[in-house]
């Protein structure tokens, strides 16, 4: 997939209109937040829904990691870690990812060409302080323009949901990794492959019906990734931590509408949920 053919549903949402532009993303970070510790039961505030979405940023990067090292081991760890964000969109995430946990290089691809502009842009200023450490890429998730094994660490913060091809996506994950190397996703899935639930999605919520979202049930994509020879694959729901949270801050904003409040009614339906997806590339032989 090229930019040539990008979906024409997450071209205009990306391009023209600007999702980062409109309240309900306030920050420009474009994901629904990790609200774990913060109050719900008041009038949440821009403060809190720009924490949410570096929560859900910082749940993701953590997990690049492999659990169980000292502080000191894992900052040594990060310091000579290259690392990819694929679907960046303006790149605060990938800024966090320099300046909050130290990895050594950190490159931003998205796909698409107006949202890497913005990228440049909003990160300006730490493109010039940090030279080498952070990049910005054109490619898709399809079809990533790296050499095999190249990254310590691959991650994706809700954008799997617009991918196309989830084998193709696992399987280019899978390549540019080095032996050892992770992969972590953030994102919305359905639980299962329950017949209608695609056409449900569609009637409740707009992104589904237009195109924009695909309905891939998570197991589709994790055993996607253990096809393309990732091992230790392991699917977390952390919905809990994602949909009240998201929807209490809707109601906040003085949202109605079908496409945003009734991404809770399609949870608590068993329709969708939230996964931190982790999988690792097998170790190298010696």
């Amino acid at each position: 997939m090229t930019s040539e053919s990008i979906p024409p549903t997450v071209r205009e949402v990306y391009g023209p209109a600007d999702l980062s532009s409109i309240p309900a993303f306030a920050g420009g970070f474009i994901n629904f937040g990790h609200w774990d510790g913060i109050a719900l039961d008041r009038p949440l505030t821009e403060a809190d829904r720009v924490h949410s979405q570096q929560q859900l940023y910082r749940h993701t990067l953590a997990a690049l990691t492999p659990p169980g090292a000292d502080a000191a081991r894992t900052a040594a760890a990060r310091s000579g870690a290259r690392v990819l964000e694929v679907g960046c969109g303006l790149g605060p995430g990938c800024a966090l990812a320099v300046e909050e946990f130290g990895f050594a290089e950190v490159t931003g691809m998205d796909i698409h060409p107006q949202q890497l502009e913005r990228a440049a842009r909003r990160n300006r200023a730490l493109l010039a302080a940090r030279p080498g450490r952070l990049r910005f890429r054109e490619g898709a998730a399809e079809r990533m323009p790296f050499a095999d094994g190249w990254f310590d660490g691959v991650y994706s913060v809700e954008a799997a949901q617009h991918f196309r091809d989830l084998g193709a996506f696992a399987g280019e994950a899978a390549r540019v990794l080095r032996p050892g190397g992770r992969l972590v996703v953030a994102c919305f899935f359905p639980p299962d492959d329950r017949p209608g639930a695609a056409g449900r999605l569609a009637r409740m919520l707009d992104s589904f019906a237009s195109g924009l979202d695909v309905a891939h049930p998570v197991g589709a994509f994790t055993g996607a990734l253990g096809d393309a020879g990732l091992r230790g694959v392991r699917a977390e729901s952390i919905g809990d931590r994602v949909w009240p949270g998201w929807d209490r801050w809707l109601a906040t904003a003085g949202y109605t509408g079908t496409w945003s409040r009734n991404f809770l009614t399609a949870y608590r339906e068993g329709l969708l949920d939230y996964y931190r997806v982790i999988a690792e590339a097998p170790a190298g032989e010696g």
